[in-house]
């Protein structure tokens, strides 16, 4: 079955988009924590991508805490404009994108770390995505994807939603 889409289950455009991004706000404190963690272990002028930035408080958050040159890089056009219009809220530059993570719009060798947080799982082409992620990432450069640990339950999950 061909997908052409770079997600699985339905899209994030339009209200679903705004309303993923007004919940996840509520989460701030732990994108914060996470640049933070981040921006500790990137070289101070390091070039940064986050794939599916989502509204990009995490890109916003590394954005505060250097002058590195972040990109987001994100498949839904909702998010791309939500990101861009709360990365200028937040007086940051943070360059967002519209593209697919499995046929990323970047030369080899661009970026010091690459972060995927909260999406992965949502790829329809994972294996495309990872062998991108390994394409454009630095040699000695570091990829992170944090998605859902297979512990935790689904009431777990239900509570978090």
């Amino acid at each position: 079955m061909r997908r052409d889409k770079g997600y699985k289950g339905i899209g994030m455009e339009g209200r679903i988009a705004r309303w993923y991004a007004k919940n996840t706000w509520k989460d701030i404190a732990a994108f914060r924590r996470l640049a933070e963690r981040f921006a500790q272990e990137t070289p101070a002028d390091g070039h940064i991508l986050e794939v599916a930035p989502g509204p990009g408080y995490l890109a916003i958050e590394l954005a505060k805490c250097g002058q590195y040159a972040i990109t987001g890089l994100d498949i839904s056009h909702s998010f791309v404009e939500i990101a861009r219009a709360n990365a200028q809220k937040a007086l940051v530059t943070v360059q967002f994108c519209h593209g697919n993570a499995s046929a990323m719009p970047f030369t080899d060798g661009t970026f010091d770390l690459i972060v995927c947080r909260a999406a992965f799982k949502n790829f329809s082409q994972p294996l495309k995505a990872i062998d991108e992620m390994h394409r454009v990432l630095k040699p000695g450069g570091r990829a992170v994807i944090i998605d859902l640990r297979k512990e935790a339950s689904m009431q777990d999950i239900n509570t978090y939603i």
